[in-house]
């Protein structure tokens, strides 16, 4: 791993540990290039859209409450905002299986530029979910809900608004206390970019003259249901170790929440917030990933084995071929 590392100069953190047993732990390049400041293994790293899986178990606890369900009309919960093109027929399941067929505010098909977003909404106006809802909810429907998977930010933006209707409470707010906490997950938060804590990396880009630059203009200032969050490499680890010993859900919503509900392309899936690789029937990993300006992240779960391998960069590229790595040398995929 230390030659590709060496290769790819990849900056960020990696973990990977086999039944509570560490394989390996390692940090690389730099949290901050001006200070000189060097990742660390409890370094917080951006994970961009790998906080989906925080929001999937959100709506399950509240599902769990009552206060939700999976088959239930989305518009009917949020019937105090308007969405004047949406089907009155969008369901939270499928919000969260990227099958509701409502637009997105940054459609990966047909859009690159993800910092081109903000030159009409500035990005630091940008702190709850509400805030996104002139991107899209003007918008038209792309295809009837349920009719197949379209991956969609969207989406769980509205997720959010979700979580802040039913629980009282602000989406960030819900998320610390309700999964972080009980997860002793301490040095993670949704935190905004003007004011960050210490130990942070910022996240850099490589400009058109080839310096380094922040991605504070590019992306949101505060994350929220689609992504956003930061946290450390272990406590990655302690998300997933509490989340398969259902510390968050109760096991029958665990299960729900990791069944391969919709297939994304021959052997992908997607469950609620976590993607799901199958071979001949057989689940190979759950998986997580998100991908910023900035930003790489992925996370992964391999079941048969019981590795557990996260890897989180301050840069736009470097967690997945990391992952491609690890997972040829322990044959894994």
């Amino acid at each position: 791993m230390d030659q590709e590392v060496l290769l790819s100069g990849f900056s960020g953190a990696v973990l990977v540990t086999q039944h509570d047993q560490t394989l390996a732990a390692a940090a690389y390049g730099q949290a901050n290039v001006a200070e000189e400041r060097i990742n660390q293994l409890n370094t917080r790293f951006g994970i961009a859209s790998g906080s989906k899986l925080f929001t999937a178990i959100a709506i399950c606890q509240l599902v769990e409450q009552g206060k939700l369900s999976f088959d239930g009309k989305v518009l009917e919960v949020l019937d105090k905002l308007k969405f004047p093109l949406f089907s009155p027929e969008i369901t939270v399941h499928q919000l969260l299986t990227h099958s509701s067929g409502i637009p997105d505010y940054f459609d990966e098909e047909v859009m690159e530029d993800f910092a081109a977003l903000w030159k009409d909404i500035p990005m630091y106006t940008l702190r709850r979910p509400g805030d996104f809802l002139p991107l899209f909810a003007a918008l038209p429907m792309k295809f009837t809900p349920g009719e197949h998977f379209h991956y969609n930010n969207a989406g769980y933006i509205m997720l959010g608004l979700l979580v802040e209707a039913v629980s009282g409470m602000s989406f960030t707010d819900y998320v610390e206390q309700h999964i972080f906490r009980p997860c002793g997950m301490q040095d993670s938060g949704y935190f905004a970019l003007d004011a960050l804590p210490a130990n942070v990396a910022l996240g850099y880009i490589d400009s058109e003259n080839g310096q380094s630059i922040s991605n504070i203009y590019s992306i949101p200032v505060v994350g929220g249901g689609d992504g956003g969050a930061f946290v450390t490499a272990a406590d990655m680890q302690k998300l997933w170790t509490c989340l398969l010993g259902h510390k968050l859900l109760q096991p029958e919503t665990t299960i729900l929440l990791l069944t391969p509900h919709i297939q994304e392309d021959e052997d992908t899936y997607y469950g609620y917030g976590v993607w799901i690789r199958v071979r001949n029937g057989v689940v190979l990993k759950y998986h997580v990933m998100g991908s910023d300006p900035g930003i790489s992240f992925r996370s992964a779960v391999y079941p048969a084995s019981g590795v557990n391998f996260t890897a989180l960069c301050n840069r736009s590229r470097g967690a997945y071929r990391l992952m491609q790595v690890v997972e040829g040398n322990l044959l894994l995929d």
